[in-house]
């Protein structure tokens, strides 16, 4: 990039949840700016294509199946990446369960369907930043990008799992920002309002997307560039005295 405070291209990335959506967007992105992904992915064959995807492009990742909501697997995960690079620099915990979960009232959520949620939106994100934690800690510097949603300061109805996670994100990401600031390790997240990615405009209709849209400040719908660009500030030089925070990415459709 053309200022060398936005600079990426020496990051070795942990993007969770890589092989489609947002992650994969992530990878795609980091990966052109010159950083090196590392795809921990629990679809094979997604992350594969991803990967396919970008060597194409010229650039460099490393492919991981990896289930977040098992230590041995996240575990795994990491260590391949310090074998490869010898560091991790920045950890996206994207991975998270939403789009495929129905609208229903929280007395009516089966456990089994609420305990998956947390172990993967929340357990998962906790098990990946208590993975990269030593790493960073020894190398002297690090970051920790953490997602959280804007469904979280609207309480928006009929997903209280995946509110409830999201929510939880956020105070976890206070803890870390604090018990990790001696080691220069910089923790922070990124509230996304609602983001069109091509499964989203395959399962939801225009009525929909308009009435997301008329919600916001900004009258248009949020694209993962606008995602794309806070995650590489969040990374990058550039933020280096932010910690601890909350970046609303959501053309304001909340203000917090």
């Amino acid at each position: 990039m053309g200022n060398d405070r936005f600079d990426v291209s020496d990051r070795v990335i942990v993007i969770t949840g890589a092989g489609q959506g947002l992650g994969r967007e992530y990878a795609l992105a980091f990966a052109k700016e010159g950083a090196t992904p590392v795809l921990a992915e629990i679809n094979g064959e997604n992350m594969r294509n991803v990967a396919a995807e970008i060597e194409a492009d010229g650039g460099t990742s490393l492919a991981v199946e990896t289930d977040v909501s098992d230590p041995g697997s996240v575990n795994a995960m990491v260590a391949a990446a310090i074998d490869a690079y010898g560091r991790v620099d920045v950890l996206i915990n994207n991975a998270a369960i939403f789009a495929t979960l129905p609208q229903r009232p929280f007395y009516e959520i089966p456990f089994e369907e609420w305990n998956k949620v947390m172990q993967v939106n929340i357990t998962g994100s906790y098990l990946c930043s208590s993975a990269v934690a030593k790493p960073m800690k020894e190398a002297g510097q690090g970051r920790i990008i953490n997602i959280s949603s804007g469904t979280v300061p609207q309480g928006v109805p009929g997903f209280m799992h995946y509110v409830t996670s999201k929510s939880a994100i956020i105070g976890m990401t206070r803890v870390m920002a604090r018990e990790l600031s001696d080691d220069n390790i910089n923790v922070n997240t990124l509230m996304p309002g609602y983001t069109t990615t091509e499964v989203d405009h395959a399962s939801m209709d225009d009525d929909l997307h308009e009435f997301i849209q008329n919600k916001r400040l900004i009258k248009r719908a949020g694209t993962p560039d606008d995602l794309i660009g806070a995650a590489m500030f969040l990374a990058s030089p550039a933020s280096s005295f932010i910690s601890g925070q909350t970046l609303a990415v959501c053309g304001g459709e909340v203000m917090i």
